[in-house]
């Protein structure tokens, strides 16, 4: 476990040739799970739109109920653009390393492109660490995602040991906003979820998880407490299919670059909150996560 956790900050450089293709006809844009599919796709329609206008072809948006829809969609041909966490990144690696390009990566307002795994409960529960969390249920998100579980699962296991033991049960919610609501619903005693960790607690920070639930009012953050935080986990990447024209690709990624100039309610839709930029990202920065999926996967 030691070393799974020490992989998750190693770095190699991996390359990405491209490949001529015939014209598109159509452009495909998967939208992992995380919150239901009527929020992922108002979030990501200003996208489509802009993306249809710029491809001249018709785009369609696809919300599968889980993150593994959208691995194999990209996978499988079907899909041609995403914004992946990094452990889902890692699987399609693992899977086949010339399915997808690494394009762009969100960056914060404080110039960082990371973001945290956060342990949370409800703040009336008294639990405070998850030390108090012990013999109660506990929920992840998805297998397949990163901060709701690849780095966290990891984390914890160092720390406490087999987490079935440690927690009375743990469950895998379906994504980062069940989770969210579930525990505070009380449906989940304690769970993770993710933020960049800026800003305020009470607005869910300046990014993620907890700004969108907050931000669609679904929960009151004054109602939860955080109670662990994860080490720095790198922003995943937004990845597009590498059978793809390369001036599609090319197109694809300049309107995301240029969206917080261009269209800055378009782009806190598409970062759940507030950020700087869309940046270049290389794949080498995926290496430890790769590493860690690839190890954690043999276990």
């Amino acid at each position: 476990m030691k070393k799974l956790l020490a992989l998750l900050a190693a770095t190699t450089t991996l390359a990405t040739p491209t490949l001529a293709q015939d014209a598109i006809t159509q452009f495909n844009i998967g939208i992992l799970g995380g919150e239901n599919a009527q929020d992922r796709l108002a979030s990501t329609e200003c996208l489509r739109v802009k993306t249809e206008e710029l491809l001249g072809v018709p785009v369609k948006l696809f919300t599968p109920a889980d993150y593994d829809g959208v691995i194999q969609g990209l996978l499988g041909g079907t899909l041609d653009y995403a914004w992946l966490g990094a452990s889902a990144y890692a699987k399609i690696y693992l899977t086949n390393p010339d399915a997808v390009d690494v394009a762009l990566t969100k960056q914060n307002v404080d110039g960082s492109t990371g973001y945290y795994s956060i342990g949370f409960a409800r703040a009336d529960s008294g639990i405070t660490s998850l030390e108090d969390a012990k013999g109660k249920v506990f929920a992840f998100a998805d297998p397949n995602s990163t901060s709701g579980f690849l780095v966290p699962a990891a984390e914890l296991t160092a720390k406490y040991g087999k987490l079935e033991d440690y927690f009375a049960e743990v469950k895998m919610s379906g994504g980062h906003e069940q989770t969210i609501v579930g525990v505070a619903n009380g449906d989940f005693a304690a769970g993770v979820s993710w933020a960049d960790g800026l800003g305020n607690w009470e607005d869910g920070y300046n990014s993620g998880a907890f700004r969108k639930a907050a931000d669609a009012g679904l929960v009151d953050m004054s109602n939860l407490v955080e109670i662990w935080r994860s080490g720095l986990i790198p922003e995943g990447p937004m990845v597009l299919r590498r059978g793809l024209p390369q001036d599609v690709k090319d197109k694809m990624t300049a309107l995301t670059a240029d969206m917080w100039e261009n269209d800055k309610d378009c782009a806190y839709a598409l970062a759940a909150g507030d950020a700087k930029d869309f940046i270049p990202v290389d794949a080498s920065a995926y290496d430890g996560i790769i590493a860690a999926r690839k190890l954690q996967e043999a276990m």
